[in-house]
């Protein structure tokens, strides 16, 4: 699998090479106790080892490397990760919904229903790049609607990793969990009627059932991938 091109436009080129590094390691083409050098992916991919040092620094704050004298040992997502990150999400989601809740939504619903409307083409034209992209942003739009800077700064944190195990995780899907596909589209729909009811304890019940789903789907289809250590 490459890592998108579209999704590199505006990026330095540490940012590039830990994208691109990000990718490997989730996927399982780069494995769990692989050790990286500086000198090592700066041949590869014929640059300087300053935006490598950037890279491993990236991915090392990520937990995904641990960074020793000898190099960078991958560690790689254990199951115990993504299950926290999805802990994560339900916390900050939550948190936010019942935020807007009292807040004018209407601009936010207009939204959210084009980009489900997207990610229902993109899934008739097999685009998982696309879809995985759209699921990322539908879920930040709701974020960016609640106007918290320090919410946002907490899932900016953990962007990079979402958005590309949703890249593995929906390519798998694709291929492997088709049945998947129109569920995730539909649960999409159903967040986007519990903002509309203003409901805040119908808001939560959707997103905790969505997340939860999404933690097992998740977590099956990367199993090939990630490591089960705690």
């Amino acid at each position: 699998m490459q890592y998108p091109n579209e999704w590199l436009q505006g990026l330095s080129l540490g940012e590039k090479v830990a994208s691109e590094l990000r990718l490997k390691i989730i996927e399982g083409s780069i494995k769990i106790g692989t050790v990286l050098s500086e000198n090592q992916i700066a041949s590869e991919y014929e640059i300087s080892r300053s935006p490598v040092r950037e890279a491993f620094k990236t991915l090392s704050n990520e937990g995904l490397i641990r960074l020793e004298r000898m190099g960078a040992i991958v560690q790689g997502l254990t199951q115990k990760d993504v299950e926290e990150m999805q802990d994560v999400r339900i916390l900050i989601e939550t948190f936010v919904m019942q935020r807007i809740c009292q807040l004018p939504n209407e601009e936010l619903i207009n939204k959210l229903n084009q980009m489900v409307d997207k990610m229902e083409l993109a899934a008739k034209h097999q685009d998982y790049v696309e879809f995985s992209y759209l699921d990322l942003h539908f879920h930040l739009e709701i974020i960016l609607a609640a106007n918290h800077t320090r919410i946002l700064h907490l899932w900016n944190n953990l962007r990079n990793v979402i958005l590309t195990f949703l890249l593995v995780a929906t390519e798998r899907r694709f291929t492997e969990e088709t049945h998947e596909v129109s569920s995730l589209i539909e649960k999409h729909r159903s967040i986007v009627q519990a903002l509309i009811s203003k409901d805040s304890d119908y808001m939560e019940k959707m997103n905790r059932t969505h997340f939860e789903d999404t933690r097992k789907t998740v977590g099956n289809v990367l199993s090939k991938t990630i490591s089960v250590d705690n």
